[in-house]
């Protein structure tokens, strides 16, 4: 399958395809928001109003999206005690992340009371934080893991193995060092957000800041996403 066209209607059938293609909306409007909300405020609130309707529509895509990170915790823990351990705090964070978000969705949109937004708001953002830091974590030990192995696989040359196999391997490890690194700049970026959120600050809050850490954070889902 080599066809852009084809890789491109399997991407966006994925809930995390079209959530990426969204947040790509959500963050480019905020910063063209950003740009010109002094010069031209007519199309500066056009803007605003894209970057919201995107919001809240990554919001209804997410829809029993905490069930991913129990599902995960059923079938891959991990293959270690600390990676197990890691994997429970990771998803559960995840978990309250996107259950809470699910109120805050509907508070946003009129269902309930717009006065629970705030706190909803605040749960949901600290449980993603919390998941992110043991994300991070768990990636680059695994990561270290990937670059003891590839060392291993590189001394064995001179043993049984073939050339071609050792070749495999490394490439293999490779290709997971890139996804993972993927995912540590995706997670980076997105506990800068939810840092804004928990602990508003002038650089996590600054617009500039939000709209990179969004847009690193989309793409490099973009490229995790991409079917090979």
């Amino acid at each position: 399958m080599n066809d852009t066209c084809d890789k491109l209607v399997i991407f966006l059938a994925k809930r995390d395809g079209i959530d990426k293609v969204v947040k790509t909306f959500q963050y480019v409007s905020k910063l063209v928001h950003w740009h010109v909300e002094t010069t031209q405020p007519d199309i500066a609130k056009r803007f605003k109003h894209w970057e919201v309707a995107s919001g809240l529509s990554r919001k209804a895509f997410r829809t029993g999206r905490f069930l991913t990170g129990l599902n995960a915790l059923r079938t891959n823990p991990g293959s270690t005690n600390t990676l197990r351990l890691l994997a429970v705090l990771s998803n559960a964070g995840e978990m309250v992340y996107f259950f809470f978000d699910h109120f805050l969705w509907l508070s946003r949109i009129g269902t309930i009371d717009a006065n629970l937004a705030k706190k909803m708001s605040f749960i949901s953002a600290f449980g993603e934080s919390v998941g992110y830091v043991f994300f991070i974590i768990a990636d680059f030990i695994m990561l270290k893991e990937g670059i003891k192995a590839e060392r291993k696989l590189r001394m064995s040359i001179e043993e049984s193995k073939s050339k071609e196999e050792i070749e495999k391997g490394v490439e293999k490890i490779k290709g997971d060092r890139i996804m993972r690194l993927m995912a540590v700049a995706a997670n980076v970026a997105d506990l800068i957000i939810a840092l804004a959120e928990i602990e508003p600050n002038p650089f996590c809050n600054h617009t500039l800041t939000l709209g990179i850490s969004g847009l690193v954070s989309a793409w490099a889902g973009w490229y995790r996403n991409w079917p090979s």
